[in-house]
């Protein structure tokens, strides 16, 4: 257990570990640092994937299909075990918080209206679900831009921190999840971009669906090399073996 963690934030990790096993990310780390920042994800993950590509048969001039692993999706997990740790002391907490519901669902009415005027709009190529999200990343709707340029601002006086902000806006991995505690946030306080899996029982339920982002692969294999190098770490730890350097 890292230092100073609670049992309760450690349940939820261990939660979102096992959810990210459960959707196909078979490669896991905890306390992963993010490409292009210094913040570290709770748990960050990879899915692998593979594609029918053609290759050149041997002795032929004739192609065929052959199924090869590609870059696959990367997705990073934000757990928060309690409110206190979520939002900043502020008089205005109240107004903001209503001003953020309404902003909300002026957010989900155009977006449920851009899915249906650009179909094109929705990713939809894979089995999950949480994948079948509208990507809005390229695409330029002034009244929505705005409706997410307020909500950020208002999330910034809400939180006091711009951790959520930076890590969709330097697009740290594809999909992005906040995993909390039953209670301690409500659907319209979930930053811009950002899924929530929130806590029942001895499992976590996925209670607002991440905005898909498209990311490099150098991106993406950075994390994923970070990942390996954690699970390296722990191995040699584990085997007593010790090197001075460690490029990761």
């Amino acid at each position: 257990m890292a230092m100073n963690e609670t049992e309760s934030h450690r349940n939820l990790k261990r939660l979102a570990l096992i959810w990210a096993h459960e959707h196909g990310y078979s490669i896991c780390g905890v306390e992963i640092r993010l490409p292009h920042s210094n913040y570290r994800a709770d748990v960050a993950a990879y899915r692998s994937e593979s594609r029918k590509l053609p290759v050149s048969g041997a002795g032929r001039a004739s192609t065929r299909l052959v199924r090869q692993p590609v870059m696959g999706p990367t997705a990073i997990f934000e757990c928060k075990q309690a409110r206190s740790d979520f939002l900043k002391d502020s008089r205005s907490a109240s107004e903001t918080a209503r001003r953020l519901k309404a902003l909300d669902e002026r957010r989900r009415t155009l977006e449920r209206l851009l899915g249906m005027h650009h179909p094109s709009l929705r990713k939809g190529e894979t089995l999950f679900p949480e994948y079948d999200a509208i990507d809005l990343t390229k695409h330029e709707h002034k009244t929505y831009r705005r409706v997410l340029r307020e909500i950020t601002i208002l999330q910034t006086r809400f939180y006091g921190k711009t951790k959520f902000d930076k890590v969709t806006r330097y697009h740290c991995a594809n999909l992005c999840y906040l995993v909390v505690e039953d209670g301690i946030l409500e659907g319209h306080e979930v930053p811009p971009y950002w899924g929530l899996l929130v806590r029942n029982d001895d499992s976590v339920v996925l209670a607002r669906a991440p905005v898909w982002h498209d990311v490099p692969e150098p991106i993406r294999l950075a994390l994923l090399q970070r990942i390996a190098a954690a699970g390296t770490r722990k191995l040699n730890e584990e085997f007593g073996v010790t090197f001075e350097a460690d490029p990761v």
